[in-house]
């Protein structure tokens, strides 16, 4: 079989990610002890970072990416602040395997995202009167892997 040129349909058209729209889908802030929070630290905060990544499918080729990343800094049992963001991006994804849709969509699609996330924390943290809170890179193949093992374990076996 042939797709009309006399080469076979694997050998077509090289494989294509498209972003086509990236947005902040969700924002929140909180500074709930300011302006006492304000005040200089005797010691570090305690920063705890949550990420996950969603993915829904809009169309054939088209995936809506969402990259939740939630913290809060805490010193001692005082929150110094807290933030929610949802941050995402509608890809177009063309010439890809089956199998390695799903990574792709969970792994390079977020890795995509990721900085312009970072951003919008580091500059709502500061907008909140504290130093930027510049996120560490994230292994979102890691991370993919975490999440695989997880719903392995959660189905019956």
């Amino acid at each position: 079989m042939t797709n009309g040129n006399g080469t076979p349909p694997e050998a077509g058209a090289p494989p294509q990610l498209n972003v086509l729209a990236q947005y902040t889908k969700d924002l929140s802030f909180e500074n709930p002890n300011a302006p006492a929070s304000l005040a200089p630290q005797q010691n570090q905060p305690a920063i705890n970072i949550q990420i996950n990544v969603g993915a829904n499918n809009l169309a054939e080729n088209e995936f809506e990416v969402t990259l939740s990343i939630e913290g809060k800094a805490e010193s001692g049992s005082t929150v110094l602040f807290s933030f929610e963001l949802a941050y995402a991006g509608v890809f177009r994804i063309v010439n890809v395997p089956q199998e390695n849709l799903h990574p792709l969509i969970m792994i390079e699609c977020p890795r995509l995202l990721f900085p312009f996330a970072r951003e919008i924390i580091a500059s709502a943290v500061r907008d909140g009167g504290f130093p930027p809170l510049m996120l560490d890179p994230v292994d979102f193949v890691g991370l993919y892997r975490q999440n695989l093992e997880r719903a392995q374990q959660g189905q019956p076996s």
